[in-house]
């Protein structure tokens, strides 16, 4: 395990176990941080300021850091601060400190990431003397490209008295040209008269000389994305399904289900008619053999919120799958997302869920900023006490503020590019 110790943007100490390295004679802590990727290949290496190198929680780090492709950090601030928040909407923005939360906002307080991931961009990944701006810009850049970035208090036996760190206005008007369209530029300028009664017009004017930031997606395809963490836990999943007035597009999905080399365990109908007197057209249909339970509810209140809150009451099983009744599977979908779920070690996952004439553009899994309603499966044992917020009922934005609820409790959500619906 390296170690690099830092002060005031100045590596004062590096330690490889119980071993102290020598420093380069340079000050930059970026290069120092690519000499060691260097010179240890196979190591994970991690930073801290110098005032936690007692506070790390190396005893849990292997467990932490359990794949090759991910960056973790914790800082009790933002280096960006909120200003941010005026050019992108995501909800890797306003971080949970408390939680285990994806973010490409990383801080120089307390940090690692594994040296093949360091190689793998040290060509393209320019090396900025501020160790925080780099940080961030890295982030940033290797986040969209499958590297799993996360905000983490537990990477510290306890919270940290530490004085925050912020970006000057040249620093963020920079960083806003060199990873946003020039479009966000003005804006944030904008938004700053407007909002903060601030005219930073010389900061605007500098940023505008900078050039944009990008990395070659295949950089990083080498990288293993293989979870060290491995729990024996049987996949058995329970399929919830809100449905009104289209049981010819249910029927299809049943019969997709009946077909799966893995099957679920039990599928929850919520069948939903306004018409009080109405009865269901699907009793003969679900009366059939099939090689799963059929849990078949009957109600007279429409909403899809109120139905899956209706269904996800009847879960028992250790996953729940969250779909629609009009998407269609391979035989092999549910063997295959196992398989995944096994691999990153991910509570929540969303799968691509496509028309047949679009394409996918994602080809890795990636940490994902909204949620699929109809085409996710996610870890029962995180939902206690979350439900679709009835204030969306008939409207839109139920599935992102459901995410968003996973979120702050520290469940990442992965969008899977494969298997497809």
């Amino acid at each position: 395990m390296v170690v690099l110790i830092h002060h005031q943007n100045k590596v004062v100490a590096v330690k490889n176990g119980e071993e102290s390295l020598p420093i380069s004679a340079h000050k930059n802590i970026a290069k120092q941080l690519l000499k060691l990727a260097k010179e240890f290949p196979q190591e994970w290496i991690y930073w801290c300021e110098e005032t936690q190198k007692s506070n790390l929680n190396t005893a849990d780090f292997p467990k932490i850091f359990h794949h090759q492709k991910m960056i973790q950090s914790f800082g009790s601030t933002s280096f960006l601060g909120d200003f941010i928040g005026y050019v992108e909407d995501s909800p890797f923005v306003k971080i949970k400190r408390k939680a285990h939360y994806p973010t490409w906002q990383l801080s120089a307080l307390v940090g690692g990431l594994h040296a093949e991931l360091l190689n793998s961009v040290a060509k393209t990944m320019p090396l900025d003397q501020d160790f925080d701006y780099f940080l961030n810009s890295l982030g940033k850049l290797v986040m969209p490209l499958g590297v799993f970035c996360y905000s983490n208090p537990s990477l510290l036996v306890k919270n940290p008295n530490d004085t925050p760190k912020r970006a000057s206005y040249y620093e963020i008007f920079r960083f806003v040209k060199q990873h946003y369209k020039m479009r966000w530029v003005f804006l944030l300028l904008l938004n700053s008269i407007y909002f903060r009664k601030k005219f930073p017009i010389l900061p605007f004017i500098f940023g505008l000389f900078y050039k944009r930031r990008s990395l070659s997606p295949e950089l990083l395809d080498s990288i293993p994305l293989v979870s060290s963490n491995k729990i024996e836990i049987p996949f058995d999943v329970d399929v919830v399904i809100p449905t009104i007035g289209r049981s010819n597009y249910l029927k299809d999905v049943i019969d997709d289900l009946a077909k799966q080399s893995l099957l679920p365990k039990k599928v929850i109908i919520v069948e939903q008619n306004p018409d009080k007197g109405s009865k269901s057209d699907l009793i003969d249909f679900l009366n059939k053999q099939w090689p799963f339970q059929i849990q078949h509810i009957f109600i007279h209140q429409t909403g899809a919120c109120n139905a899956r809150n209706v269904a996800l009451k009847e879960v028992t099983a250790d996953w729940v799958f969250l779909a629609d009744d009009d998407i269609r599977m391979g035989r092999t979908f549910l063997k295959l997302v196992s398989k995944q779920l096994d691999a990153i070690q991910a509570e929540a996952v969303t799968v691509s869920c496509l028309q047949e004439h679009e394409d996918e553009t994602n080809s890795h899994p990636i940490q994902w900023k909204s949620f699929g309603s109809g085409c996710s499966i996610v870890s029962t044992k995180t939902l206690k006490d979350i439900c679709f917020d009835m204030g969306f009922e008939h409207g839109f934005g139920e599935d992102a503020d459901f995410g968003m609820q996973l979120r702050n409790r520290g469940v990442d959500i992965v969008y899977l590019p494969n298997p497809r619906l």
